[in-house]
């Protein structure tokens, strides 16, 4: 149900090393079409990453008048030694950003996500357990999931919450799936039961959103006082 990184990440990369010219990095990036190279050692240890992002810092801090003085915006201050230091850069030893970001292939694609979330960055290596390089995830790899078909949804919600998952009853519930959108309908034995199934559904690689139009035969969620309220 829950895919993982090895599901998603790409395996063919090229990566450079520490001795890397400035120009053989950005010729790697471009004629690979990505947006980041891992720099390895000589046993592919992973010990930095390139993105196009440090390359552009040379062309960020170019003079573009006799006697400018570039200084970055409020927002960037923090990292303006970095990204000055990576401007002079020539090698990949210069450019890189050590240590890296990594992450393993059998972690899920959530866990590629938040890490790449937390540390503002598009992409990450994929390493093996002994810090080895095995392929490379992107921000773009993950938005692919929601590239899945709806009928390929819709088996999953089916065989993999209804009928696996969930440990009740949902013989009564039909799935419906449109543009990513899962609509659950029919009815279950429980009020609480409707919403794990609500939950669970939204789990789904590829699911966009979950709509539930569920009824149940008994009300186990509302306090039974409030029920007798609601019928005076």
């Amino acid at each position: 149900m829950s895919m993982t990184v090895d599901n998603v990440m790409t395996r063919e990369v090229a990566p450079v090393s520490a001795a890397t010219s400035f120009k053989d990095v950005a010729t790697a990036l471009v004629s690979g079409g990505v947006g980041a190279a891992p720099v390895l050692d000589g046993d592919r240890h992973v010990i930095g990453m390139i993105s196009e992002a440090d390359l552009l810092h040379k062309e960020q801090f170019r003079e573009q008048h006799f006697g400018e003085s570039y200084r970055p915006p409020p927002r960037s201050l923090l990292r303006h030694r970095a990204s000055r230091r990576k401007a002079s850069g020539e090698t990949a030893a210069d450019l890189m950003t050590s240590p890296p970001i990594t992450i393993t292939a059998g972690k899920s694609a959530v866990d590629a996500a938040r890490l790449m979330d937390a540390h503002d960055v598009n992409q990450l290596a994929v390493v093996d357990y002994n810090g080895r390089l095995v392929g490379i995830v992107s921000r773009r790899d993950l938005v692919r999931l929601f590239l899945r078909g709806d009928e390929q949804i819709a088996a999953d919600v089916r065989d993999d919450i209804l009928r696996r998952a969930l440990w009740m009853d949902t013989s009564g519930v039909q799935v419906k799936v449109s543009e990513g959108v899962v609509t659950l309908y029919g009815r279950m034995d429980r009020r609480s039961e409707t919403a794990l199934a609500i939950r669970a559904t939204g789990r789904v690689n590829g699911v966009v959103g979950v709509v539930g139009e569920l009824s149940w035969e008994r009300d186990d969620v509302t306090p039974a006082s409030a029920r007798r309220g609601a019928r005076s």
